[in-house]
């Protein structure tokens, strides 16, 4: 996989992708993650990629041509289209599902907006789909488009030890991630559950189940009304009062 950013910060963005289990993918190929300076497709001697916008407003707006030049270049570049996504919080709401889904394609171009954003003739010619990864305002796209690349990233074999790894984690099932709990056995006066020091794998496993359940009904409702419950999660529920 290949997902290039398209941003006005690269330095910034390379500080986060070059280290941990990302930037160690990078360093063996697994994933391709290039940053590309959008100054460098302005065409004054500023380098200048903003300006006023039409109808008057605070702040300035990025400008159509830069970034239409660089997704053009880099579509030359690798001779086909990635798929074009712009970081913006008018976007659809970001879930480990659309992460599932964009984790298939084989080429992703990330556009990180700022100022007051981006002018539309470019997002209307250009782009794709947008994607926010929640209802507030942060200063630029590169955040976001941090956060969706690493999530992406996280999905591609050979990224992670193990498809274990991001198949347990919270979201992954619907569901929020179980308790867990490392050494020592006994913390100041806590214990950790009997359960898990039983060496009992298909308890551990329904106990791990059953606490996923309970976590995601208390802290997300609103997943939580969307699981496919068997008989043992709805007369375990049952008994916890929760159904």
């Amino acid at each position: 996989m290949r997902i290039d950013i398209i941003t006005l910060f690269p330095e910034m963005c390379e500080a986060v992708l070059r280290e941990s289990i990302i930037g160690r993918a990078r360093n063996k190929g697994i994933v391709s993650l290039v940053c590309h300076q959008l100054r460098d497709y302005a065409h004054d001697k500023h380098h200048r990629v903003d300006d006023s916008t039409y109808g008057g407003g605070m702040g300035m707006l990025m400008m159509a041509e830069p970034i239409a030049l660089c997704f053009e270049d880099l579509c030359q570049t690798l001779n086909t289209r990635p798929h074009f996504i712009y970081l913006s919080p008018k976007g659809t709401t970001l879930t480990q599902e659309k992460v599932r889904e964009l984790a298939q394609y084989d080429n992703l171009a990330l556009l990180c907006g700022h100022y007051e954003g981006v002018d539309q003739r470019v997002l209307d010619s250009f782009v794709d789909e947008e994607i926010s990864i929640g209802d507030y305002v942060l200063t630029g796209g590169e955040l976001p488009a941090l956060v969706l690349a690493d999530s992406i990233c996280r999905m591609v074999p050979g990224v992670l030890s193990d498809d274990l790894c991001f198949e347990e984690e919270s979201h992954y099932h619907g569901l929020l991630e179980y308790p867990q709990y490392t050494k020592p056995a006994e913390w100041r006066g806590q214990m950790v559950p009997d359960v898990l020091l039983s060496g009992h794998h298909a308890n551990i496993e329904r106990w791990r189940r059953e606490q996923a359940l309970l976590e995601t009904a208390a802290r997300r409702p609103d997943l939580f009304k969307m699981l496919i419950l068997d008989e043992k999660d709805k007369r375990f529920l049952r008994e916890k009062g929760v159904l």
